[in-house]
């Protein structure tokens, strides 16, 4: 097995020939991935508890999610103590350097992350709607619903970026100030609600599936401090290297085939050329608005 350093760091990677795509991608290509946008990533994960959806054998193998600390976490990744929502604390990596991504990604995961920071658990610093549609809807339907909620999101002084989830919806985050994490689900809850309500039709907010067909359903339950979303340009475990992928609010609007939103491992270092981290306000303090009162 193939050793290499990292920033000073010794890493001993594993099957990096190992095919875990049906087209073709490697393992190899998958750690690529992740070394060679470390700097667009790093600041999206950074004092973040991380949970790990696992897919050692691919995504047409056994797939499960892991919060805690994996057995042989080397000593030098940072570990945090979280709360559990049952009551007690957990401990979780938190990725702080481009060595502990490497030696993260080696394990074959995808990167979910929750709405607040270690240093300051279940204090909201980001708001995120995850944009789900039911088929036959798409995500040009979803794009519809994201013009609606980043409008009114913009009357309550709340700057909405976007990204594809990398399966089938978008997502839309927003940069606050810390808030109560319950406070934060209250008001996306609330939003949602209002959006199902301008949209009829459309979209909707209730989590029953018997609703879904058709829809774009608002899942704002991510906001909850027990919650993680995917974190932008991890990998998915889908049939494809789909990535989750910030975009511009022009390819939002103009989108009128779901092809169009559809990115995988190659696309994003031209994407990167063209655009920069689409999401990097969220990253800065100073963008951050406060939390407005629901409604």
């Amino acid at each position: 097995m193939p050793v290499v350093t990292v920033e000073g760091r010794r890493l001993t990677l594993s099957n990096l020939e190992k095919v875990l795509y049906p087209d073709g991608t490697t393992k190899g290509e998958l750690l690529h991935h992740y070394a060679a946008h470390g700097a667009v990533l790093l600041p999206h994960l950074r004092d973040r508890p991380l949970s790990f959806l696992r897919y050692p054998d691919g995504p047409e193998g056994e797939r499960f999610f892991a919060k805690n600390v994996p057995p042989g976490t080397p000593d030098w990744v940072r570990v945090a103590e979280v709360p559990r929502s049952g009551g007690g604390t957990m401990r979780q990596v938190v990725v702080e350097d481009l060595a502990g991504l490497a030696w993260a990604a080696n394990l074959v995961v995808e990167f979910h992350t929750p709405q607040w920071r270690a240093a300051d658990p279940g204090m909201a610093d980001r708001l995120v709607f995850d944009l789900d549609p039911g088929a036959p809807a798409t995500i040009v339907d979803c794009c519809v619903v994201a013009r609606w909620l980043r409008d009114r999101l913009a009357a309550d002084g709340l700057t909405a970026y976007a990204k594809t989830s990398g399966s089938k919806g978008l997502h839309l985050l927003c940069a606050l100030r810390p808030a109560p994490s319950a406070d934060a689900s209250a008001y996306a809850k609330a939003l949602a609600t209002e959006a199902a309500t301008a949209l009829p039709g459309l979209a909707i907010a209730a989590m029953a599936r018997h609703l879904r067909p058709g829809k774009v359903f608002i899942d704002h339950s991510q906001n909850a401090a027990r919650k993680t979303t995917a974190t932008p340009y991890t990998v998915r475990a889908r049939a494809r290297p789909t990535v989750s992928t910030p975009v511009t609010w022009e390819e939002v609007e103009t989108c009128a085939d779901p092809a169009r939103l559809d990115f995988h491992l190659t696309d994003i270092p031209p994407r990167l050329a063209r655009h920069g981290d689409l999401l990097f306000p969220l990253t800065d303090p100073a963008d951050a608005a406060p939390l407005p009162a629901a409604r």
